[in-house]
Formats: C-alpha cells, structure tokens, sequence
C-alpha cells in the first residue's frame, strides 16, 4: 500500500460519502474506518457488523466521529418494527434503514419509532431510509420503484435507498426526500454481486444525496489510493 496523503477534502463532499464496512469484526472495521475517514464521513453498519459486534459497532464508529448508518433493513410486524426502531434511535445512528415491501403501517411505525427513541434521548433527529429495491435485483418489474417510493411517501420516511438507474425517477418523485445509492462503482471496477449500479459521479449527478462505497475501496488493492481517485473523480 501505498503513504497516498489525501488532498484536503470538502466537508460537504466527505459528508455525502458513505464506508460500507461489511466485515465481520468489529477491530477490522475500525482499523478500516481510522484509515480512509480523510475521505468518507459516513460509516455504514450492515447485518454482518452488526451480528458480529452489536450497538458496539455504533457507539464505537460515533467515537470516531463518523455520522453512523445502520443498514437493517428492518421489516417485520409494525409493532417489532416500531420498538426496534425505537430502540435504535437511543443509540444516536444518523441513518436506519427500513424495507419498503414491509407496507404504509410498517415504515410509519418504524419513521415513528426511530424518532421517538431519539428525541426520548435528547439526540438529533435521524433520517428514516425507505429500501426500495435491493441493488443486487436485476429483475425487479419497472413499477416496483416507484410503488415503493409512494409508499414510503405516504408513511412519511425522510429517505429512499435506491440503486443508481433509478436516482432520477426517485428524484422526481420525491424531490425533497434525501436519495441514498449503495454499489456505486469507478469505471473499470468489478460490479461484484450488484447489479442496479453506475459511476458515483453519474449518480451524484442523477441526484443522489449519499453514495454508499464498499468493496470497491475496502477490497482495493491499495484502498487509500482507491478512496483518493473516487473523491478525485467526484470533485471534477
């Protein structure tokens, strides 16, 4: 690996990049999250993670002063929904994630649950994420997206995840909600098990207000010279 010295990095892009750390140990996380912050503000916490090491992990990436996105996907019965999401809240996540198959009564008791747990613990207020379709669908029908993204509205989520040839028509219908694209890739890169993908640079143009980038810096060869050439790409 290479001692690649990162250019200053804008806070507002920093802010808008997200380090997938899909790993299932809680020290390689934060050795991975210490080394590549000069480029991402964000850390997410997936299943893996979070099966391994627990609200750990999240109390762990906030000391670090990463913004924490907590990538459950969480879909059950409204009520277990609810009271997970409420507990989640207390743990000071800036970004939960909530499945949107789960239906209206689900997302809203999961948004109002997420909320609750938060103000109760006297923390900002976090953004609830509907997931529309998982990235790594190839063959989800064309309506489904937008569906989703109605019924996400109506449930009254702050957010939508979305794979990246779908930003714009999110984007178009639900201008003010905050539009999240997870598997986004450089050019040249392999897709790996992701299919609904592109550039991050194309959807950050689409409209995209944060890029979810794992294995495509974390599995890099040199992964500061990789996390160096993304923000370089995006900054152009």
């Amino acid at each position: 690996m290479t001692d690649v010295v990162p250019a200053t990095v804008a806070p507002e892009l920093r802010s808008r990049l997200a380090l997938a750390l899909d790993v299932d140990d809680v020290v390689v996380a934060l050795r991975l999250a210490r080394e590549l912050q000069p480029w991402f503000g964000v850390a997410k916490v997936g299943l893996e993670l979070y099966t391994a090491a627990g609200p750990d992990a999240v109390g762990s990436l906030a000391g670090l002063g990463y913004d924490v996105f907590l990538d459950l996907k969480l879909h059950d019965i409204p009520t277990t929904v609810g009271r997970a999401a409420a507990v989640v809240g207390a743990y000071g996540v800036r970004y939960l994630t909530l499945h949107a198959m789960g239906g209206v009564p689900m997302l809203r008791a999961g948004v109002e649950g997420l909320h609750r747990g938060a103000a109760e613990a006297g923390l900002e207020r976090p953004v609830a994420l509907a997931v529309t379709v998982l990235t790594s669908d190839a063959d989800a029908p064309p309506h489904i997206v937008p569906k989703r993204v109605r019924v996400a509205l109506e449930a009254g989520c702050d957010g939508l995840v979305c794979g990246a040839p779908d930003v714009a028509d999110v984007r178009e219908l639900a201008p003010r909600l905050t539009v999240v694209v997870p598997g986004t890739r450089p050019t040249g890169v392999d897709t790996h098990d992701q299919a609904r993908t592109d550039t991050p640079a194309a959807a950050l143009a689409a409209g995209a207000d944060l890029l979810v980038v794992g294995r495509a810096v974390t599995a890099a060869p040199d992964r500061r010279a990789a996390a160096q050439v993304l923000v370089d790409g995006l900054s152009q």
